[in-house]
Parts: structure tokens; C-alpha cells; sequence
């Protein structure tokens, strides 16, 4: 007897949605540059910037687990793969943060020999 193949139009369309939405919200975060969020410190860096980090890390997440059908594999493949990129991507954002910090004061710092307009 065979299987119906289930349609997955529906979950496509969802995960569609939601990354619109996450994609939308960054954009507008990005125009509108909130004050409270953008010119205050946290962790090294904006408030604002943790979102936009956090935010493209949930996307990517999706677009894994959904586009590249994570979600039907066996679990030690799904946290292989997606563990293994969450975990790069996280040392990466945390040397390129660590990186942005050390240049900033170098060119904004006392004894910089040039200024340095953002």
C-alpha cells in the first residue's frame, strides 16, 4: 500500500511568513536606529546589535531545519550539523566582536595619530 505524500505547502508558507516577519522587523530596526537601543553598551556592543545578531541566527536556523529538512532527520545528524554551525557562528560573531572593539580604540584612542570619523 503506498503513502499519501503530505503536502508541505503549508509549512513552507508558515516558515515563509516567519522569516518575512524577522526580516521585516530587522529593516526596520535598521532604519529607525532606536536611541535607547542603539547608543547604549551590552555585552561589548548595542543592545540593537545583539538583535540583529540574534535575529539572522533564528533565521538561519529556519531556513536550516525547514529548506534543507532537518526536521526528518535522526537527531545526532540534526544536532551535527546545526549545533556544529550554531556553535561557528557564535565563535565568529565573538571574535568579530572582540576584533571591532580592539580597532575602535585603537583609532579612537589616546595617541591615535588620526582621527577616525564613523
Amino acid at each position: 500500500m503506498a503513502h499519501a505524500h503530505a503536502s508541505n505547502t503549508k509549512r513552507i508558507w508558515n516558515v515563509f511568513w516567519l522569516l518575512s516577519v524577522l526580516t521585516i522587523v530587522e529593516v526596520i530596526l535598521g532604519i529607525l536606529k532606536p536611541a535607547s537601543l542603539h547608543f547604549t553598551t551590552f555585552l561589548g556592543t548595542s543592545p540593537l546589535n545583539w538583535i540583529f545578531i540574534i535575529l539572522t541566527i533564528v533565521k538561519a536556523y529556519y531556513i536550516v531545519w525547514a529548506f534543507m529538512h532537518m526536521e526528518g532527520e535522526k537527531a545526532s545528524l540534526r544536532w551535527s550539523v546545526v549545533g556544529t554551525t550554531i556553535f561557528l557562528i557564535i565563535y565568529l560573531v565573538v571574535l568579530l566582536l572582540i576584533e571591532a572593539v580592539y580597532v575602535h580604540d585603537v583609532l579612537t584612542g589616546p595617541g591615535s595619530i588620526s582621527k577616525w570619523i564613523f
